[in-house]
């Protein structure tokens, strides 16, 4: 495991990539690909920045359909990118509006071999454009070549991890599992629970972790009715129960799962919810093999809500891919049907209302194998654990 344990990657795992989308670029019939995200400019040059955060200037990518990514980026930039593998680096004064490097990106797609006269950019499903719509229709103008939706490509592509990928996720996913680890012993009645999140966090940045972006949590008298927004002001009774739930993140990959604690004391009935979206989780587990589908696992799961009284799903899936993004595609939906193979990181998360105002979630995150499924969290406890500090 310690080989991949050092930041970045290895030149060959960044050409390996880039070889398997001159491969799905040959069989789309592309002359090339053009990206302008931070997690796709990152998995194909290895660039990573902070400055992502500054919404100020676009940063470019065009993998061509043979040799090595160019990339067309603010001059700010350029000694950054010059640190990775890639060797074609144009730039520009970013930034400057009336031509934020549209003409160079233009060029670039322009000199290209034009076998097929397309161009693959991200245009459809969990994608976006971080570029100004004007520019990007300008730069359509000017290019000689169609734009055609490749997105659905590139999440495929990107499902596939490879072990020094899936070695980065089982890092941070130990490292998760610490901070949650402490929470026992450091949380107790009366705290808020920003206070309690705000110790959580510390503890996963001393523990390794490079950022904690992404940490929610939501309590209330013995269950809780959202799991998207907190943590609050509001301190912890006698009674409550808490979920945080975090996406952690080291050397550009996440973990993504959460935790569920009682204080002093918990009902039969919650007690029963967690002991069910538990069950579900085992049951997604096994049924998380090769060939098996997102589909498959969401049934698996639901059918142990659905024989424990659940009223319903508010979240909607039943987990979903990760890695270099948080939320990765596919989705554990009905109706996704995304066929699951080796090298595949999921998160399982059953979830159920099982009073009004009160649900229950539970998620865990594995990796797909060449014979089923492997646990790249530390599973959470059988039974709730009820926090007496």
């Amino acid at each position: 495991m310690s080989n991949y344990l050092h930041r970045g990657f290895e030149t060959s795992e960044l050409a390996s990539r880039t070889a398997r989308a001159q491969k799905i670029m040959h069989e789309m019939k592309l002359d090339a690909m053009f990206f302008t995200t931070e997690p796709n400019v990152r998995y194909f040059t290895g660039f990573q920045t902070q400055f992502w955060q500054s919404p100020t200037r676009p940063w470019f990518v065009v993998v061509p359909a043979e040799g090595k990514p160019i990339a067309i980026v603010p001059e700010i930039g350029a000694s950054g990118m010059a640190q990775t593998w890639v060797d074609d680096i144009r730039s520009w004064p970013a930034p400057q509006p009336e031509d934020d490097g549209i003409s160079l990106v233009a060029g670039v797609l322009n000199a290209l071999p034009s076998r097929y006269g397309r161009v693959g950019a991200t245009l459809g499903i969990e994608s976006y454009l971080r570029m100004p719509v004007n520019n990007y229709l300008a730069l359509t103008s000017l290019v000689n070549k169609e734009f055609v939706d490749s997105s659905l490509a590139v999440h495929e592509l990107r499902q596939i991890k490879s072990q020094a990928e899936i070695e980065k996720i089982r890092e941070i996913c130990r490292i998760t599992n610490l901070g949650f680890d402490k929470i026992r012993d450091d949380a107790r009645i009366g705290m808020t629970e920003r206070e309690i999140c705000k110790q959580f966090r510390i503890d996963m940045l001393q523990a390794g972790a490079d950022e904690c972006p992404y940490i929610i949590a939501g309590s209330g008298p013995d269950g809780y009715d959202s799991i998207i927004m907190g943590p609050t002001d509001r301190q912890i009774e006698a009674g409550d129960v808490l979920i945080i739930d975090t996406g952690a993140a080291r050397d550009g990959y996440f973990s993504d799962f959460d935790r569920n604690w009682a204080f002093g004391h918990a009902s039969e009935q919650t007690k029963a919810a967690y002991r069910a979206v538990y069950e579900a989780t085992t049951k997604g587990f096994e049924a998380a093999r090769p060939g098996a589908t997102t589909t498959d696992l969401y049934y698996a799961m639901w059918r142990v809500l659905e024989a424990n009284g659940a009223l319903g799903n508010d979240v909607g899936r039943l987990g979903h891919g990760l890695g270099i993004q948080l939320t990765e595609r596919p989705s554990n939906t009905a109706t996704d049907n995304t066929v699951l193979k080796p090298g595949m990181v999921m998160t399982l998360e059953p979830g159920m209302v099982y009073a009004p105002g009160k649900s229950m979630i539970h998620e865990e995150n594995i990796v797909i194998t060449e014979d089923g499924a492997e646990w790249l969290s530390q599973r959470a406890e059988p039974e709730l654990v009820v926090i007496n500090n």
